[in-house]
């Protein structure tokens, strides 16, 4: 009876680990999908504790005679739909099916039978503890699981095995339950019950070993039909997946399904990014670059012979790592990250800004866009407020600051909280980009915006003659009225999921 009970004790804490993975998995492979990490969390806790609601109230028609038969059942059910839940999203996405509907539809399904298991393992002790030390014990454990699975998903799972196999490991996992189970009790079902359990178990650890076998080819496969081009590097890190495309001399960077850079054209993005503000500063010695790790942005800087360091401040080792290592991307920035002029540091960019006690001539901000929450809070007012008070006297801002075609209000929301946030001026522009479209940028100046610098390197697309035409703004772009966005209120956040919504 002792082993018994040890057994059902390992099957509450192997329930609650993986119900939690689960539904990581699903609000993670969503937001990788479609961007918006708030909705995507949000949903799939809502949708996930509601349907364990309704799984814990139904499980009170399972009868005790079948109570251990249909436990079993239920755990095989759980361990195909949940350990399946990422490549089935995969596939879902791949094909343009409704991502978001099935996205729902499967956490319903988990949390329904999620729901089943406290009340039914609770039961199948009942034999062993009082109802106060039943209840104490199952829940305690199942929630010390949940709390395993909190910290090894972006710990470990995550960077080692990213979202497609750590689905279907867990979902093999949780087949031990019905393994462990069946094992132990096997001589107390009857032959039908034996079968019918024993075959679906059999076809169960069928169904999810193969997935694992061919997960790698399925990834791949699934890839190639999200991005058009053939994939020359993938990689899952704790911070985001990154996917690298070749066709013929296009080379493409995404990060988390978001186009980076395309090598045909990113000299126009990089080139306005870094001259027009290194134009207006007489002696460029040091520079800040929060994101770049590229290398594409500092290129452009070690054009400049009088800049002395540049700090280059990215979150994820992983990118930079890549610029360094690829031999399409080291030919691309032209070794850049190499050069005894950088310093590359590994550190979120706010923090990074709140620590150092550095003052720069230029801090450049090529960061992802604020299509989350971690993302808006670098396009804050806190933000720019703290990079004003790391610049000389005579410094300068510049940041990327989305489509102002595109997300019109989120890129006048990124103008208008640096407007706000102390400088003494202020200068939008934008270009055009083929591969992105018309891009925006924010020049943010402590003194004045004015021309002083007289070197000028080679260029392929900027010239001081056209920056005229960059700060010109057509009717249909020219909305000001967007708010500042803080840490309180990302206001950018809302801007740029409503404008890219009508684009994605």
């Amino acid at each position: 009876m002792l082993r018994e009970s040890h057994i059902l004790l390992f099957s509450i804490f192997i329930a609650g680990l993986c119900s939690i993975i689960y539904e990581l998995l699903i609000a993670t492979t969503g937001s990788y999908f479609l961007g918006d990490s708030i909705t995507q969390f949000s949903v799939t806790i809502g949708v996930y504790m509601a349907t364990m609601g309704v799984g814990s109230y139904l499980s009170k028609w399972v009868s005790d005679q079948s109570l251990l038969t249909q436990f079993i059942g239920y755990e095989l059910v759980l361990a195909v739909v949940g350990g399946s839940c990422v490549p089935v999203l995969y596939f879902t996405y791949a094909q343009g099916l409704p991502f978001q509907v099935i996205s729902i539809l499967l956490t319903a399904i988990i949390g329904v039978l999620v729901g089943l298991e406290i009340p039914l393992l609770t039961r199948l002790m009942e034999k062993h503890y009082t109802l106060k030390a039943n209840l104490a014990n199952v829940l305690s454990i199942d929630y010390f699981g949940a709390l395993i699975a909190t910290l090894v998903f972006p710990l470990a799972l995550l960077p080692w095995l990213g979202v497609f196999k750590t689905s279907l490991l867990f979902g093999l996992l949780n087949l031990s339950i019905a393994l462990t189970l069946l094992w132990y009790f096997f001589a107390q079902l009857s032959k039908t019950q034996q079968h019918y359990l024993r075959t679906s178990l059999i076809l169960s650890f069928v169904i999810l070993s193969g997935l694992m076998l061919f997960s790698n080819q399925l990834s791949e496969k699934w890839n190639e039909t999200v991005f058009d081009d053939r994939i020359v590097h993938s990689q899952q890190t704790p911070y985001q997946q990154i996917i690298m495309t070749k066709r013929k001399d296009d080379i493409r960077l995404y990060l988390n399904g978001g186009l980076q850079f395309s090598a045909i054209d990113e000299y126009r993005y990089h080139e306005s990014l870094i001259h027009p503000a290194m134009q207006r500063i007489a002696q460029p010695k040091s520079v800040l670059i929060l994101g770049g790790g590229d290398g594409l942005a500092a290129r452009e800087l070690l054009k400049y012979p009088m800049v002395e360091t540049i700090t280059l401040v990215d979150l994820d080792p992983a990118v930079a790592q890549l610029a360094r290592d690829n031999v399409y991307l080291v030919e691309l920035n032209n070794r850049a990250l190499f050069n005894e002029k950088m310093q590359v540091i590994h550190q979120d960019a706010f923090v990074y800004l709140t620590d150092t006690q550095r003052r720069f001539d230029l801090i450049v901000v090529d960061l992802p866009d604020p299509k989350t929450v971690s993302l808006a809070r670098l396009y804050s007012k806190q933000f720019y407020q703290i990079a004003r008070s790391r610049l000389q006297d005579t410094g300068i801002l510049v940041t990327q600051a989305t489509s102002p075609f595109f997300a019109t209000k989120a890129f006048w929301s990124i103008h208008n909280t640096i407007a706000a946030s102390g400088y003494n001026q202020v200068l939008p522009y934008h270009v055009d980009i083929p591969s992105f479209g018309d891009w925006g940028f924010v020049m943010a100046c402590r003194f004045q915006c004015d021309f002083v610098q007289g070197y000028l390197p080679p260029m392929r697309f900027y010239a001081k003659n056209i920056e005229a035409a960059l700060m010109t703004f057509s009717t249909d772009i020219n909305n000001r009225e967007s708010k500042v966005s803080n840490l309180d209120k990302p206001q950018v956040l809302y801007y740029y999921l409503e404008g890219w919504k009508h684009w994605s």
